[in-house]
């Protein structure tokens, strides 16, 4: 009689066939990062709001996945270039990751159909309050829009996460003056990036 080893690995999941992900859209100037008044800045911990890095890194392990959003207006207005941007983004992801922090997606416009400036003056699907950054996510990883939120401390970027299905929260920034300030209902606000993230991570341990 021949024996045969079982194989107890189990099959990859099916195309199709995963279960939907939660996943977080989350600005990043005047939500995750403070912007200086003097500038474009060089990238450093101490631009991060209060609280914002302990907080993503519990989300995180809570199983959100955590996605970066914004219209780079310094970059398609020329103030910075692509060169300046894609350093200070590449420094940003990598402290996180440091941190415990993983970036699934990183979503940054940086161009405008009308004012910006050489190469980067066209469309994109990711300018907000375009939703194209939702549905990439959706496809490419499963996220489940309808149980994935949008937070911002702007019109712009929760109106695009409204029309794209998913829930809304707003950070009402006391320090900061946004352009667009928000109008917008959402489903609570609260005063920075880390309270909204305890919330809604307390809300899932507690259900």
């Amino acid at each position: 009689m021949s024996h045969h080893k079982r194989n107890n690995k189990p099959f990859p999941a099916l195309e199709g066939t995963k279960a939907p992900s939660k996943a977080l859209f989350i600005k990043r100037w005047g939500t995750l990062l403070n912007l200086p008044d003097s500038g474009f800045p060089e990238f450093s911990e101490e631009l991060f709001t209060r609280d914002a890095v302990n907080s993503l890194f519990r989300a995180s392990q809570a199983g959100w996945h955590i996605y970066l959003l914004g219209n780079e207006d310094h970059v398609w207005s020329g103030q910075i270039d692509q060169e300046t941007w894609t350093r200070f983004e590449s420094e940003l992801l990598e402290h996180l990751s440091k941190n415990g922090v993983p970036v699934t997606r990183s979503y940054a416009c940086t161009d405008d159909p009308v004012n910006g400036v050489e190469d980067h003056r066209k469309e994109s699907v990711y300018s907000l309050p375009n939703t194209g950054a939702m549905h990439h996510a959706r496809q490419m990883e499963s996220i489940d829009l309808r149980s994935s939120w949008v937070i911002g401390d702007e019109n712009c970027e929760l109106t695009a996460g409204w029309r794209a299905g998913c829930l809304t929260a707003g950070v009402i920034n006391k320090g900061a003056t946004p352009k667009n300030p928000l109008e917008t209902d959402t489903a609570f606000a609260a005063a920075d990036l880390g309270s909204v993230l305890e919330a809604l991570v307390s809300t899932v341990r507690a259900a």
